[in-house]
């Protein structure tokens, strides 16, 4: 079993001068570490229990009140004497409340008790002060525990009695049986050993989905709690997988754990929290952008996996049209102007606007973005970050970034009017300004702006191109076969037998692969509207969307419909995806 002390340094909790310091004080004093450490300062009580309830591979709790069915079946000084309560009962098993599990005193406890040979004999955790508090509130004090004082008589269950040794309560090895091998998962600044079998069975539970998640290339985990069970989930190509699920006793563990490895606040389980861990799975950095929401049945939990070493910024290889790139890459290699990505969340926005910053990247440029929140660190870029907590929004982000002397500036997103005002006008005083916003389409997000209260003077001679971009699902590789598609799939598709001629359809049949999904990874739709004098002019005079759409194709764009069909042709994808993709439209 891992010392404690080793435990809470790994956990980033203590650094070893304070730990040696605590050592020192321990060995005069002659108190244990953990009280050493609390009185010290370094930890709160509650840290100290968790992580003891973590070294021990045992639930830590925090009990407001105890079962009155329960307190007669230990009296009470039995209770006072080995300082522990009774918990829950769930049939032939009792646990027992204790802030001191290893106790070697509970070799004894069974055999004083006198508890029926069948009855199993667990242990959770609690802080002192709660033992105590729900002890004195249970179990006053009471000459002789005389039953005529408060106390109800007790009697001893029938049945004989066996010594439970102390190693098979307490051994956390038994507790994870078929859970599997764990990958090397570890803080950034330590190496994790795949040999440590003593590691608490929370710990391996937690880095076993970690690194599952990170090998299936997935972009979300999401840990659900319901009733009587925590659901958790990948998002592997925009789709949400379950995952069998862990022993429902360690939900509230597991979420703890996470808490702590994201240096938030454990106790605080009443408003949601937001934190970063930084670790390393399978030899690759990883950064963890983890989220909390307190739900009816607990914790809910989101961890988005921005994996830096995977990150793609050749803007040739993310699914550009040969057309529609010589477009893009045309508009930001201008001095100055605006160009506008919309999209839904998980769309590649944030993939193709760092690809972009890459391309224009120039030491003779003072590039800056401005984001919420920073998803990955860009070489030679200055990136801030909006904190709204200290007043640092969008808007005033903006602002300060103009008095920085910019050539280029990345607007993480375009939230309201007065955003898109100072970015108008950075556009037309001599800056490249990327940005984004949220619109189902290209020529709506030229609406949008003008709904916002910009003169559509400002967006038709500020605004270069604005793209939308889609994410569809690719055919698997390595079970794709090539098929007929009816009658009633090209009338899903609004196409003739006539306008496939030539064509070949594919399909995944599902495999080993890509999970019997039938696809395996991504590729963009890039929906580019090019502000042409015809288009410019259509914005001036207040064209709605239909006559702006119309005007738009008319000048060359390729909608998000089209570049979808055009790809099912290809068999890069399937109809399903593309209606599921661009039902829009």
């Amino acid at each position: 079993m891992k010392q404690l002390g080793k435990l809470l340094i790994e956990e980033g909790m203590l650094d070893q001068a304070q730990l040696e310091k605590a050592l020192e004080i321990q060995k005069r004093d002659g108190a244990k570490l953990g009280a050493t450490l609390v009185s010290l300062g370094y930890l709160t009580e509650e840290a100290l229990y968790y992580f003891l309830a973590v070294q021990l591979g045992l639930d830590f709790v925090e009990p407001k009140e105890l079962e009155p069915e329960l307190i007669r079946q230990i009296p009470s000084a039995m209770a006072r004497k080995f300082g522990v309560l009774p918990y829950r009962r769930d049939g032939a098993v009792l646990t027992l409340l204790s802030s001191d599990p290893s106790d070697p005193r509970y070799l004894a406890l069974r055999e004083e008790l006198m508890l029926p040979a069948q009855t199993e004999i667990r242990f959770c955790v609690a802080t002192e002060s709660a033992v105590a508090h729900l002890m004195d509130r249970h179990y006053p004090v009471v000459e002789a525990d005389n039953p005529s004082q408060g106390q109800a008589a007790w009697t001893p269950p029938e049945g004989s009695q066996d010594v439970v040794e102390r190693e098979k309560l307490l051994n956390p090895e038994d507790l994870l049986q078929g859970e599997g091998e764990v990958e090397s998962v570890a803080g950034v600044d330590e190496e994790y050993d795949e040999n440590k079998a003593d590691d608490a069975p929370v710990i391996r539970l937690v880095n076993s989905i970690i690194s599952s998640a990170v090998g299936r290339g997935a972009s979300d985990i999401h840990l659900n709690p319901f009733e009587k069970a925590m659901v958790v989930r990948f998002r592997v190509d925009g789709n949400l997988i379950t995952q069998p699920s862990p022993p429902p006793k360690y939900r509230r563990a597991m979420v703890a754990r996470l808490k702590v490895m994201a240096k938030v606040d454990i106790m605080e389980k009443r408003k949601p929290q937001d934190g970063r861990i930084k670790i390393r799975v399978q030899s690759k950095t990883i950064d963890l952008r983890v989220s909390t929401l307190p739900t009816i049945y607990g914790e809910n939990v989101v961890m988005r996996i921005l994996d830096q070493q995977s990150l793609q910024l050749d803007l040739t290889k993310l699914g550009f049209e040969p057309a529609e790139l010589e477009t893009y890459l045309a508009a930001i290699r201008k001095p100055y102007g605006m160009v506008l990505h919309t999209g839904p969340t998980g769309s590649g926005k944030t993939t193709t606007l760092y690809s972009a910053l890459s391309t224009i990247n120039d030491p003779a440029k003072n590039v800056m973005t401005l984001e919420d929140p920073v998803e990955y660190n860009l070489p030679g870029v200055v990136q801030c970050q909006v904190t709204p907590e200290t007043g640092l929004n969008f808007s005033m982000g903006l602002r300060a970034n103009m008095r920085q002397d910019p050539n280029v500036i990345m607007v993480g997103e375009i939230r309201d009017g007065e955003t898109a005002d100072i970015a108008i006008k950075a556009a037309l005083t001599g800056h490249l300004v990327l940005s984004t916003l949220h619109t189902n389409s290209a020529p709506a997000t030229v609406m949008r702006l003008v709904d916002m209260g910009i003169d559509p003077m400002y967006v038709g001679s500020s605004v270069l191109v604005v793209v939308a971009q889609r994410l569809v699902r690719r055919v698997c590789k390595e079970c794709t076969e090539p098929y007929e598609p009816d009658e009633d799939e090209l009338l899903k598709l609004r196409l003739t037998r006539e306008e496939i001629e030539g064509h070949t359809c594919h399909r995944g049949r599902g495999c080993a692969v890509c999970g019997g999904t039938g696809y395996k990874g991504r590729v963009a739709l890039y929906e580019i509207m090019k502000i042409t004098p015809k288009v410019e002019e259509a914005i001036y005079s207040h064209a709605d969307l239909n006559d702006l759409t119309e005007v738009c194709i008319s000048e060359g764009m390729s909608t998000l419909r089209m570049l979808a069909v055009k790809k099912w042709k290809m068999g890069v994808t399937t109809s399903d995806e593309v209606v599921a993709v661009t039902a829009a439209d």
